[in-house]
């Protein structure tokens, strides 16, 4: 991993399960969200048992458990669809376990496909806005950025061990209670420094400031961190990756806003052609044209 983009956010991003899930498919004739009992923590719930989460979602038990959150013990609890309405859990993915599979054939298993669909939830936009190959591009532009963050998804953890005590920001209030070396990058996008983590964790209701070691051990937590960062961070750049594909900037100010300050304007071109090139190769699997201002 590389301090990049991460090194180069600053104190304003302060203000911003626990395996994979599979998820089910859609029931011939789909119930009610709300025709299901509110789910209650600490009750016992038995195998195929069907609640509605306080997000107006339904879930099912795969397993049995004594009322585990289904949003975190995603071992226990998966996604069930119902309605077709507001509280639908998210449906299918443009990308599908196939495409997936193509993309990255020599990926970390931590890095499941399962997961990935389990933490869409968090971004209901993400790869869900504009026509269908916007959706497409938006979908191939995130996991072309992650395959380069990540060797084709197989570093789950920075490989450079010496750089972990370098990412605690003392000054700040909450400090590093994880420890000065806990903070190390991690997970798609390789989150990384406390402030980071403290500011993912916020955004998503997971305490990753005292638990970052989520990232590295529940493949949902961990895509929802580069999700997290795909939707509403810009980093050195002037617009949120997702706002670019979906207001149509183009797949370079993706790379400008994830890491522009070590690689455009001519600072890297290798790496800035090793991201477009993955990524016109995942718009071939998918199908559609990659767009125009592929560079930054």
């Amino acid at each position: 991993m590389s301090r990049r983009r991460f090194a180069a956010v600053t104190a304003a991003l302060v203000l911003a399960g626990t395996a994979p899930v599979l998820l089910p498919a859609a029931p011939a004739a789909a119930a009610s969200c709300s025709s299901y009992p509110n789910w209650q923590a600490g009750k016992w719930y038995n195998a195929g048992d069907i609640v509605r989460y306080t997000d107006g979602r339904a879930y099912i038990a795969e397993h049995g458990n004594p009322g585990y959150d289904p949003t975190i013990s995603t071992w226990y609890w998966e996604p069930y669809a119902c309605d077709n309405g507001p509280g639908t859990p998210v449906g299918s993915f443009v990308v599908t376990e196939a495409q997936f599979n193509q993309m990255f054939p020599n990926r970390n298993p931590f890095y499941t496909y399962s997961g990935l669909t389990a933490a869409l939830s968090a971004y209901p936009g993400f790869a869900t806005t504009g026509s269908d190959t916007v959706k497409k591009q938006e979908a191939a532009a995130f996991l072309a950025n992650v395959s380069h963050e990540t060797g084709g998804l197989v570093h789950v953890v920075e490989q450079n061990t010496a750089n972990y005590p370098h990412y605690c920001d003392w000054s700040r209030p909450y400090g590093c209670p994880a420890g000065q070396a806990a903070y190390y990058g991690r997970g798609p996008i390789q989150l990384s420094w406390n402030f980071n983590y403290k500011a993912a964790g916020d955004a998503l209701g997971i305490d990753l400031l005292n638990n970052p070691w989520l990232v590295q051990n529940d493949a949902a937590v961990a895509w929802k961190t580069a999700l997290w960062y795909w939707n509403t961070q810009t980093g050195p750049g002037t617009m949120t990756p997702h706002a670019a594909m979906v207001n149509q900037a183009g797949f370079g100010q993706t790379i400008r806003s994830i890491n522009g300050s070590l690689e455009c304007d001519g600072k890297n071109p290798a790496q800035v052609q090793s991201r477009v090139s993955t990524y016109q190769r995942f718009t071939q699997i998918l199908g559609v044209s990659p767009g125009g201002n592929l560079y930054c």
